[in-house]
């Protein structure tokens, strides 16, 4: 059986992020096939990377996990202004060191990969924005899988990952719009790669009446994941609080995940914190629609369950891939400022018609595009590929 080493910045069932949950799904079905083990942070943080968890190898869930800790925490006020300056003038040294303190700092986790690389068939890492993988794929090129999850960003643009993007033996991408951009940025189209992007699985029959019961609620719209600045949250608080001063109506907004970004004090928002996969799932059921304000997406795992349950989304038009979704599946709207924002909201809570069409284009989205047998089996082929001597054509 090979054996495959999934690398990422943090790994673990109470770490919240799309990179990270993605590892999670993909490494718990790629056992079925090979013996999988991850390697990772001992961070539980993803800002200041404190080490949460203890070194060494657990189980977590059926998956085999190889824990390094950070030598050192990140200080996230001179983070920021040396991001600053490399984004005014930067220089590829200044990268280097953005890119150490960047962090997970784990010095030992990358001398494992190169003093035990011959013990593992293939290297899968995912992420390019963390020092685990710009650090880690160098040493294992000719075996390295990468999947980037690119989104146009700042740092995308830095000189220090030119080579990244054009060193691994293959390259999955999750959406053609996140493929179509990292070709026309790094001119790498030579590398053989394939869109795979995740399978979607929900409850079979969630319960949403439960879910309003529990916390009062009767119509509402919802956002699920980090509430942060870098999630556009903050524009999204003062859209609805402007919408609610414009439209008087009993229209809630609740938000499930954990807080990075204060939250306004208003009677219709309401803030659930950490839920359950079963409140997260019986919450977005109930939904009158999923609302991402967020401009920096390579997938969004969240936008896409909620499609699953039939709840259409309306979402910022400046993130491409999400903009993708609702244009090739007709399941949703998108705003590029308040008023569009509004009417957003207005025409879908409106128009019962067009949401019940929405709500059906919405489910068989999902399962056209983002079935877990199909994605396992195109992973499979592209770990094969990798044990051939001959680079050619992924399939």
């Amino acid at each position: 059986m090979k054996k495959i080493a999934i690398v990422v910045q943090r790994y673990g069932m109470e770490v919240t992020g799309g990179a990270e949950q993605y590892s999670r799904m993909v490494a718990e079905r790629l056992t079925s096939f090979y013996d999988v083990e991850v390697l990772t942070s001992c961070a539980l943080d993803y800002i200041s990377w404190e080490n949460h968890y203890h070194e060494g190898v657990s189980d977590v869930n059926g998956v085999s996990v190889r824990r390094f800790a950070a030598e050192r925490t990140r200080d996230v006020h001179e983070f920021r202004k040396l991001t600053e300056q490399i984004i005014a003038n930067g220089s590829v040294q200044a990268e280097e060191i953005w890119i150490d303190e960047q962090g997970p700092y784990c010095p030992e986790l990358i001398n494992y990969i190169d003093t035990c690389k011959d013990n593992y068939d293939v290297f899968i890492f995912i992420t390019y924005l963390y020092y685990t993988t710009v650090r880690g794929m160098c040493k294992v090129r000719e075996k390295a899988i990468f999947i980037p999850t690119v989104h146009d960003e700042y740092a995308i643009y830095f000189r220090i990952f030119d080579d990244i993007f054009n060193s691994p033996r293959a390259i999955i991408f999750l959406t053609e719009e996140e493929q179509a951009f990292t070709h026309y940025l790094f001119r790498n189209s030579s590398i053989p790669s394939n869109i795979i992007g995740l399978g979607i699985e929900t409850a079979d029959k969630p319960d949403p009446s439960a879910f309003k019961a529990k916390y009062g609620l009767d119509e509402y719209i919802l956002y699920t994941g980090r509430i942060d600045r870098s999630k556009n949250c903050p524009e999204l608080f003062n859209y609805f609080i402007e919408y609610k001063k414009r439209n008087p109506t009993g229209l809630k907004f609740v938000l499930m995940g954990k807080e990075f970004a204060e939250i306004p004090k208003h009677p219709d928002i309401i803030s659930l914190g950490f839920v359950n996969e079963e409140d997260k799932h019986n919450g977005m059921a109930g939904a009158k629609l999923f609302v991402m304000p967020s401009i920096y997406e390579s997938l969004s795992i969240v936008v896409l369950e909620s499609m699953a349950l039939g709840v259409p989304v309306v979402i910022n038009g400046k993130c491409h891939v999400v903009k993708g979704h609702c244009l090739k599946s007709n399941a949703g709207l998108y705003y590029n400022d308040y008023y569009e924002f509004e009417g957003c909201i207005n025409y879908l809570t409106s128009h019962d018609d067009i949401y019940s069409i929405m709500s059906q284009n919405s489910k068989n989205y999902i399962r056209t595009n983002y079935h877990w047998d199909d994605i396992i089996n195109k992973f499979r082929g592209i770990i094969e590929m990798c044990n051939m001597k001959d680079n050619g054509v992924v399939r």
